[in-house]
């Protein structure tokens, strides 16, 4: 966490298509949809994101390791897209306010599975 962001996960055997952000809770249904994506021939890396702040004094190398660039980027976050822009071409978020149930329900709601993680990353690759 000191540095900001990480590399939580990179396909083996290969460099990777695309990368998957999430902030925390969101990390996981961007490691399911790594998996997902490497079964179909789809080489992801998963880096978990706490900190916009400490990421931004690294190194300009360590984020280019971290965030390699050309490759596309999709973020999750389960709150506004608002500043994902910096880091990512696309995001799966929520930019709006009113939804209430149990956490689970509007997670999966609101888009927050692997699975439509999947989808959102298909369709920054134009797949």
């Amino acid at each position: 966490m000191s540095r900001g962001a990480y590399v939580l996960h990179d396909p083996s055997g290969a460099d990777a298509q695309v990368i998957l952000i999430g902030t925390g809770s969101e990390v996981y249904p961007c490691l399911v949809a790594a998996d997902q994506l490497a079964a179909e021939g789809i080489p992801a890396r998963v880096v978990s994101f706490p900190s916009w702040e400490l990421f931004e004094i690294q190194p300009q190398a360590y984020r280019a390791s971290v965030m390699t660039p050309g490759v596309p980027r999709l973020a999750v976050e389960a709150a506004a897209s608002f500043g994902w822009d910096r880091y990512a071409e696309a995001s799966v978020s929520i930019d709006h306010f009113g939804a209430s149930a149990p956490g689970a329900k509007v997670l999966a709601e609101f888009g927050f599975t692997g699975e439509n993680v999947a989808a959102a990353a298909r369709t920054l690759l134009g797949r």
